[in-house]
């Protein structure tokens, strides 16, 4: 009868466990694309909050509010390094779920091949996704590809309507004019969210091809061994549908998901669908901190 006891109170312990590390969420960080910052996550934090999950949103180099300027990240390493110096920093035990978007996917990308075993899941938002075996010069004939026979093509023709390309002490960098933002990124967005992105984006660099192939060399061992969700966003006029079913093609994931409705910036236009679908994807790749024994002992 003893027995029996103690095998029901050390049930009871193991299952409240387990629900204790699911209730206490896991901890998504956030980055943002090309021109953006960690402001443009704003409406998704709480929602993600609400689930019970920690959020880190941080600028990259030379975006939002941090000091640098583009004249200060020559290489698209330099932009990536706020990034990797956070990953760095965490505790080698603890494993985060890595949010990219648009530009964002490249960065993530980075992380997931220096570290592999701090990351939960990597989930790709409308964003760039090179692998081990397409990397960025394949990915850019694929724009360009999709560019001929899609008539929307403005991925490549970043020159229209009233984008500007700067120079800055030999350093060029593309800045998103108001009516580009409107029609190609915020389209399906909330007024507001469209007049609060043309306050408050930068210049981004415009990084070469070579750099790029320098800095994202990828592995089948290491970002390989991470897995992956893509989440399709089916109205965007940026990374237009088609590039990203290409990509998934080209670079499979472990999952793929559609948001139907979305423009390009998903957390501002499908916001509840996206943190809805972050939180589902947190509990898919569940993974408790702490491992069960094969064999209890009572």
């Amino acid at each position: 009868m003893e027995a029996i006891r103690r095998k029901q109170l050390l049930l009871v312990f193991l299952v409240t466990l387990f629900l204790a590390q699911t209730a206490s969420g896991d901890h998504f960080v956030l980055v943002h694309g090309g021109g953006l910052g960690a402001w443009s996550w704003f409406k998704l934090v709480p929602r993600l909050w609400s689930y019970g999950h920690k959020v880190t949103a941080f600028d990259l180099a030379a975006a939002g509010v941090d000091p640098r300027q583009v004249t200060d990240i020559p290489s698209i390493a330099d932009s990536f390094k706020p990034l990797r110096d956070y990953m760095a920093a965490l505790p080698s035990q603890e494993k985060v779920i890595l949010v990219g978007h648009s530009q964002g996917g490249l960065a993530i990308s980075q992380s997931m091949e220096l570290f592999p075993q701090k990351i939960k899941v990597a989930v790709f938002v409308t964003a760039f996704m090179p692998g081990p075996n397409y990397n960025i010069s394949t990915l850019n004939q694929d724009v360009c590809i999709v560019a001929l026979f899609v008539m929307l093509a403005p991925t490549v023709n970043l020159s229209q309507p009233d984008n500007k390309y700067i120079n800055i002490n030999g350093t060029t960098a593309l800045l998103f004019g108001p009516k580009y933002l409107r029609k190609y990124l915020f389209q399906n967005s909330p007024i507001e969210d469209w007049v609060l992105a043309t306050l408050l984006t930068r210049p981004s660099p415009v990084y070469s091809e070579q750099d790029m192939l320098n800095v994202l060399k990828l592995s089948t061992e290491k970002y390989g061994s991470v897995n992956r969700v893509f989440i399709i966003s089916g109205q965007d006029k940026l990374l237009v549908p088609s590039f990203q079913r290409l990509m998934v093609t080209r670079n499979p994931p472990t999952e793929v998901q559609e948001i139907a409705t979305s423009d390009h910036i998903v957390m501002t236009s499908r916001v509840d669908e996206l943190s809805m679908r972050l939180n589902n994807i947190s509990l898919s790749y569940y993974q408790p901190y702490v491992k069960f024994p094969t064999t209890l002992i009572i």
